[in-house]
């Protein structure tokens, strides 16, 4: 057994994902910046600008990191050596999810605009939908289709650019989705901040529920079966069995914030906590 790893990092660490180099790549956005973490606690900070506020990352199909800048209307990219590339996009777009498409481009969500754009590894922006409702986090689901949490809309989205646009309303009114994953039981799961849920929609089945402490944000796929979801209000993460009869809660420091969530290529969970820490869980 492996002991947790805790790194502090300044700044707001607020999401993560694996990168092709076996380190975890950090976005801060409260410093505008984008932090490289090794498993052994190694810090590299590259600075992005101080108003980007980088949010989602993720790890494109061409090696590099691809991220959103909420702050000023940009995708990032950044290599694994921090060569830094930015692409402007429209006024007012608020950039917040991106995910990587069954297509090989990276597709973003748009929450001030409400639309969902695409852009290949080559930079090129290409219309997406409009879809409303503050489009928020975004996953490629085991479908191939582009599924996203509409925040305002209580609403789930999926689109095609063959099928167009479906939208799938929640059983539970005002509920706030948020984080979404897609997961090898051929189902997508995500998190309901408001209403203390977490929802799975197995494809053309109807949506489940079912009630979280703690207001959930982010949630992610374990390797071996079910997810793991950071528990935003009750300082926790916990983990849920595929058939979600197995709930397991951690506690977390108290005031950790914690939000972003991912999975390292050792199959261990790391989370990303708003306080100043990213944390590496025990195996």
């Amino acid at each position: 057994m492996s002991a947790a790893v805790k790194v502090a990092l300044d700044g707001g660490p607020y999401a993560l994902a694996a990168g092709p180099d076996g380190a975890m790549w950090v976005t801060l956005v409260h410093s505008g910046a984008i932090a490289r973490v090794t498993s052994g606690g190694d810090v590299t900070e590259y600075p992005v600008d101080p108003q980007s506020r980088p949010s989602i990352i993720t790890a494109g199909p061409d090696g590099a990191m691809w991220f959103t800048r909420t702050g000023d209307d940009r995708i990032g990219r950044i290599t694994t050596a921090g060569e830094l590339t930015a692409f402007e996009l429209g006024e007012d777009t608020g950039p917040f999810g991106i995910t990587v498409g069954a297509d090989g481009a990276l597709w973003f969500t748009a929450m001030t605009s409400g639309e969902i754009g695409r852009i290949s590894v080559d930079g090129e922006l290409s219309a997406g939908a409009s879809v409303g409702g503050a489009p928020s986090m975004i996953v490629t689901g085991p479908d191939g289709a582009l599924w996203f949490t509409l925040n305002q809309a209580n609403a789930i989205g999926r689109f095609t650019p063959a099928d167009g646009l479906t939208v799938r309303e929640l059983p539970t009114a005002g509920a706030g989705p948020v984080g979404i994953a897609a997961t090898h039981d051929d189902a997508v799961w995500f998190t309901e901040i408001l209403a203390e849920k977490i929802g799975r929609i197995p494809m053309d089945d109807a949506i489940q529920e079912m009630e979280l402490p703690g207001k959930p944000h982010a949630v992610v796929a374990d390797p071996d079966d079910g997810v793991w979801v950071s528990l935003w209000g009750a300082n926790q993460i916990a983990r849920i069995s595929g058939d979600g009869s197995d709930v397991v809660t951690i506690d977390l420091p108290p005031g950790s914030e914690p939000h972003g969530l991912a999975i390292d290529h050792d199959g261990v969970p790391w989370v990303a906590l708003e306080s100043g820490f990213v944390l590496r869980m025990p195996t």
